[in-house]
């Protein structure tokens, strides 16, 4: 992957943690509306964060399925008590883990931890590399390797 794309990945990332972090305090009447205005308030043009915005609408529509597996794989923990950002963290890497083959699990597990390690506590990124470590055991399929 080149430079370029590998940033632009991480931009996307990053909005959409930030919108997904948003979404879960105050869920927008018309996400379409919503997104219109999150977009044009970033640095680069929309089309900048197109993989981003992937995110947010995968984590959206599949949010009860990776929602369930949240609380199945966090053990001792009461989901309520998740903090909204390492829960906006874990949406995104489920989501990338479970529905995009062509990013490897090891991938998108290390940006989880990266992303926890620039926006949440110190504690957080033990908290979700466990969570997504179990679920990378769980995909049956290589986590080094593209699909």
């Amino acid at each position: 992957m080149s430079k370029a794309l590998f940033a632009q990945r991480r931009d996307g990332r990053v909005a959409a943690l930030q919108f997904l972090y948003a979404w879960s305090l105050n869920q927008p009447k018309n996400l379409a509306d919503d997104l219109q205005v999150f977009f044009g308030n970033c640095e680069q043009p929309r089309e900048h964060y197109a993989f981003g915005e992937e995110l947010i609408h995968g984590a959206i529509e599949h949010l009860a399925d990776i929602d369930a597996r949240i609380k199945g794989l966090a053990h001792n923990w009461d989901f309520d008590r998740i903090a909204k950002i390492d829960l906006a963290i874990l949406r995104i890497a489920m989501f990338e883990m479970i529905h995009r083959k062509d990013i490897p699990p090891v991938v998108s597990i290390n940006e989880a931890i990266d992303l926890s390690k620039q926006f949440s506590n110190a504690d957080s990124k033990r908290f979700i590399n466990g969570i997504l470590d179990r679920l990378k055991g769980e995909l049956g399929r290589d986590a080094r390797k593209a699909e």
